[in-house]
């Protein structure tokens, strides 16, 4: 079984190790080291290469949302998934606009954190249902589309890639999408892979944001 490599930063050495040894209890999971700041998480992204770094945002030196977004930059192999006590918009933005597949509060339950790395290692979003309503809400509030180009990309988007579409942006999963379109989850990333080219984007995240923007969902 090739196990899902993991990096833990947070400021706080006993959520530290509190949390690496929830991990452990996971047969498919190995802590590949701990991290107290940004800086000290570049080194070990550097030096590791981990699958998933569960990041905090609040911390000294660097912060968590310049480390995720020098992470993305640098080794976009590695997914960030943020895991804070702050759920204020301005967080929760700031997290994913720098480039985390996942947001999630310290008090969520165990069985959802093991979800969501899983998910993040196999480059998945995973939002729970509160932060993806803040997400939806900040949708209402993004400017009015512009409808030469709304039009130019909905010719360009296939009417499957606008089912895909749709449903990435109500938080689903590749195996989700694939068993309400009834199709492979294959030719789910395929579709995802066209969509993200076609709205020159890199991530699930950027194409809904600027979908909603152009009024395609």
């Amino acid at each position: 079984m090739k196990k899902i490599r993991i990096l833990i930063v947070d400021d706080q050495a006993l959520f530290r190790e509190g949390l690496h040894t929830l991990l452990l209890v996971q047969p498919d999971f190995e802590v590949v080291g701990e991290a107290a700041n940004g800086e000290e998480a570049l080194k070990m992204v550097t030096k590791h290469r981990p699958d998933v770094v569960l990041m905090d945002l609040r911390m000294p030196v660097l912060d968590g949302v310049s480390a995720t977004r020098r992470i993305k930059d640098m080794w976009p192999e590695s997914k960030v998934i943020v895991l804070t006590t702050f759920d204020d918009d301005e967080y929760v933005f700031d997290g994913l606009r720098a480039g985390a597949v996942g947001y999630l509060l310290k008090d969520v339950s165990s069985e959802k954190l093991v979800e969501a790395v899983r998910a993040a290692a196999r480059g998945e979003y995973f939002l729970l249902p509160s932060i993806t309503a803040k997400v939806m809400a900040e949708f209402a509030r993004v400017s009015r589309p512009n409808p030469v180009r709304n039009n130019q990309l909905t010719e360009m988007l296939s009417a499957r890639e606008l089912e895909v579409l749709r449903l990435v942006a109500q938080g689903a999963s590749n195996k989700s999408i694939a068993d309400q379109l009834v199709i492979a989850e294959g030719t789910v990333k395929n579709h995802l892979t066209s969509i993200l080219a076609k709205l020159e984007v890199k991530d699930r995240m950027q194409a809904v944001f600027k979908a909603k923007e152009l009024g395609l969902i």
